[in-house]
């Protein structure tokens, strides 16, 4: 069941949340001020106003304009709001949220221009808030730019019951006041200014759960502080950590203080050196009810008692089920995160089945510490670990999607650290996650090649031009034309051709670089110049005369210089007489692969009388007929030789009439891969227009018979795969002869 949870595709909710949350001006007016307000008087069921709001929040979408919506508390009621991360300003809060009866408000980690003072000063404003408002999160915000006024400001939150203050500014005063509010429950001021916690006693009736780890200006001797901790008799979870490892025994004298805290179920004290397995067991063993110790970062932890695989939840180093917990419970927490993922590594060396569960824990230490280089450092190795091989087939395909894009970012972070680049290299060369997870392809070409041209590790190259390589193929077609059109990229590439090349050497590296330059090459004619202005041409001149019986390397030059020939401009750079004797002699070469792609050079130099031939038509016309000869005699390849993006550069040369080789070249092009592949290129081929080209073909008194004969059995494997579409009945109800809804695919 868990495995099939984190497998399971986004919900229904979730997606139309996303939708509209992403395009909110689809369903909105901007008012005078800038804010938006819903077109229609739709009312949103409360539970769906208050995810709506957390999803703006988590995908950056909350802002001064975006929160105007939730102005209108009979269209959106709210009652548990989470605006963490937000960017807000203190009157677009007030306005906004501070008019609802929330019962919850989690506010942690918004932009500094919203501060402590602010949220409380909005919600004190609202009479029926200090009543209703239950639990208020403000972790991570600055307090004031005047500490004094904000100093009464919890004590007007009456119905209170839980408050988390970390990472903030807070002092001594404001635990006072915080102190007095009547039914607070559970509070949490961990990593805050507070040197004296005896202000805690006023809630020693009340209070349940106390978390104060790294307090950092504790000045209570630990004698002091246990006197206090001892009256706090209804305390049921206390979390005592430091991951900064401080030397104070507090917690090694709390476990051995007879009876103290005699209702806990739940004790955190991981960081704390001086723990051992002998005083926690006896700790616990008074306290049948407890169900969680924190031991990460002591020495204790390793005994069977403290596994954590019963009802007792551990959090330590000594066991996978250990590392896990302490993943989750302390995701947030960088030291601790930090030192998990330290443990997790070892563990993950060894594993041999697929743990979706783990990975997106280790996504998640990523996630929230994004700037942190120890997390990301040990978080990219985990994740290499967890996905190599056939392991990454196991994943979930959403899941991978979010590692890789965490993984991209960590490149962008830290450019300049080579392990960590090389952590994420290694996990992005996967088949699996190269071919089938979704993520920004064309920022991870651009990060790679980046890498690329500022390493020389053997190694790494190799994989680098292999993700740059199948990257390149998954492009759009303006994409592939952007990142090619950086001079740097086909420099750095051709450099590592032109290396192989005088070493003589075939090698992965080499080829996965031919077939990098070969797709950055297609339909990019700036790409293209590039290439010829760097000396390309001649280079793969050599390329083909030094490996003339590696039938793989000639195919993937020829591939790249079909794509050079198809940019009209650059016809004159080709015509060196080297070159074109080269090209003649691989037309009759035993490998149709090689030949295939000779002859589609040549059909493309010889395709209009340009100028370039004007000095040279007797040797073009023998091109033309050696072109159609050798097409003549090709056997039909038992599989695909090649993939296209388009036909669009086929169809120039189907209206080549008067030079029938031409026209031959490209439909038995057209031929080999719709018969192949009829789902993919024959409704490609209907999409761009090719029905009408191809009937023009079969149509015209000039067309030589052979080009007729391939252009009818083309467009006979067009009305096979377009029969089924026709069949499908007129949804409108009309003639399907002159129904405005057919197009080239057929009826719709």
């Amino acid at each position: 069941m868990k495995k099939w949870i984190i497998a399971s595709p986004p919900s229904l909710i979730d997606l139309c949340l996303s939708l509209v949350s992403s395009r909110l001006e689809l369903f909105c007016v901007k008012l005078a001020d800038g804010s938006l307000c819903l077109r229609e008087p739709l009312i949103f069921p409360q539970e769906l106003a208050d995810q709506l709001l957390c999803k703006m929040a988590t995908e950056g979408l909350l802002n001064d304009s975006t929160v105007g919506i939730f102005r209108s508390c009979q269209q959106l009621r709210l009652r548990r709001a989470c605006i963490r991360t937000a960017r807000i300003s203190a009157e677009a809060f007030q306005r906004a949220l501070c008019p609802h009866r929330l019962l919850e408000l989690d506010a942690s980690r918004v932009n500094a221009d919203l501060t402590i003072t602010d949220i409380l000063r909005g919600l004190s404003a609202n009479k029926g808030l200090r009543e209703t408002l239950q639990r208020l999160v403000l972790n991570g915000l600055t307090m004031s730019s005047l500490e004094e006024p904000s100093r009464r400001c919890f004590s007007s939150l009456q119905g209170l019951r839980a408050l988390s203050i970390s990472n903030v500014d807070f002092y001594d005063s404001g635990l006072a006041d915080v102190c007095s509010l009547p039914r607070l429950e559970s509070l949490d001021i961990s990593n805050t200014s507070v040197t004296n916690l005896t202000p805690l006693l006023g809630l020693k009736a009340k209070l349940r759960y106390l978390t104060m780890h790294q307090l950092k200006r504790l000045e209570m001797t630990t004698a002091q502080l246990l006197a206090v901790l001892s009256q706090l008799e209804g305390l049921q979870h206390l979390d005592i950590s430091d991951d900064k490892q401080f030397t104070s025994d507090v917690a090694r004298q709390l476990l051995e203080t007879p009876g103290i805290l005699p209702a806990l179920v739940s004790l955190d004290v991981s960081g704390r050196k001086q723990v051992t397995d002998t005083a926690v067991r006896a700790f616990v063993e008074e306290r049948p009810g407890m169900t969680f110790m924190g031991l990460l970062a002591t020495d204790a932890g390793f005994s069977e008692f403290l596994s954590g695989e019963g009802s007792l939840k551990v959090t330590g180093e000594a066991n996978e089920t250990q590392i896990c917990e302490a993943l989750r419970r302390y995701s947030e927490r960088e030291g601790f995160v930090r030192e998990a993922l330290f443990h997790l590594f070892s563990l993950t060396h060894v594993m041999e089945k697929a743990r979706p569960d783990i990975l997106k824990l280790v996504a998640l230490g990523m996630k929230n510490h994004p700037t942190t280089l120890n997390v990301q450092l040990a978080a990219s190795a985990c994740v290499f670990n967890l996905t190599k091989q056939d392991l990454a087939f196991g994943m979930p395909v959403r899941l991978l999607g979010s590692v890789t894009q965490l993984l991209l970012e960590a490149m962008k972070t830290f450019p300049n650290h080579q392990q960590l680049q090389k952590n994420c290299l290694l996990s992005l060369c996967s088949d699996r996650i190269l071919q089938e997870v979704p993520f920004n392809r064309f920022d991870a070409a651009k990060l790679v090649m980046q890498w690329l041209c500022n390493h020389e590790d053997q190694n790494m190259q190799r994989m680098a031009v292999a993700i740059i390589s199948i990257l390149a193929a998954k492009l759009s077609t303006e994409q592939t034309a952007q990142l090619g059109a950086e001079l740097f990229i086909v420099k750095q590439l051709l450099h590592i051709v032109r290396q192989k090349t005088s070493q003589g050497t075939v090698d992965a590296t080499l080829k996965f670089t031919l077939s990098a330059l070969w797709n950055l090459t297609d339909e990019s004619p700036t790409t293209c110049r590039h290439f010829i202005e760097n000396q390309g041409l001649e280079l793969f001149i050599k390329v083909l005369e030094s490996f003339p019986s590696e039938s793989s390397i000639q195919q993937k030059v020829l591939g790249l210089l079909n794509n050079i020939a198809e940019v009209g401009e650059l016809h004159a750079e080709l015509m060196v007489q080297g070159f074109l004797d080269h090209i003649r002699s691989l037309l009759h070469s035993p490998e149709v692969e090689v030949s295939y792609f000779a002859a589609g050079i040549l059909a493309h130099l010889t395709s209009r009388g340009e100028t370039v031939w004007t000095l040279d038509l007797p040797l073009r016309a023998t091109l033309l007929e050696q072109l159609h000869s050798a097409i003549l005699k090709w056997p039909t390849p038992e599989c695909e030789m090649v993939a296209y993006r388009s036909f669009n550069p086929f169809f120039p040369l189907l209206e080549c009439f008067q030079t029938p080789g031409v026209q031959l070249w490209a439909a038995w092009a057209m031929q080999h891969v719709c018969s192949k592949n009829a789902a993919r290129y024959c409704s490609m081929l209907l999409e761009e227009g090719g029905l009408r080209q191809l009937e023009a073909v079969r149509s015209h008194p000039d067309t030589h018979s052979d080009v007729r004969r391939l252009a009818e059995s083309i467009l006979d494997s067009l009305h096979r795969h377009r029969a089924p579409l026709r069949s499908v009945s007129c949804k409108h109800k009309c003639d399907q002869k002159s129904c405005p809804w057919v197009n080239t695919m057929g009826h719709i």
